[in-house]
């Protein structure tokens, strides 16, 4: 289990995860309005890095662009690979 700190940058022109300053900077088509660009978040998070949507969870963040997540079954050179544009 990992713990990585996300930056969301919500209504953005597309979806993508980019390395930033140590930390994982997402851009998200999604308005951060009722929790959507936080779903929108983890679902593409489940799609890069190819884990289950259950295996993310929200530590801290929830109506912040700095999110705190917990990521199981993968390891942190493993989401730095994957993410890698």
């Amino acid at each position: 289990m990992i713990r990585i700190a996300v930056r969301v940058i919500p209504r953005s022109s597309k979806n993508s995860l980019t390395w930033e300053q140590g930390a994982l900077k997402a851009r998200l088509t999604a308005p951060p309005v009722d929790g959507a660009a936080n779903e929108a978040l983890f679902a593409l998070l489940a799609e890069q890095l190819a884990i289950p949507r259950r295996a993310i969870t929200l530590v801290r963040g929830a109506t912040s662009r700095q999110k705190l997540l917990e990521l199981e079954g993968i390891t942190l050179a493993d989401v730095e690979r994957l993410t890698k544009a």
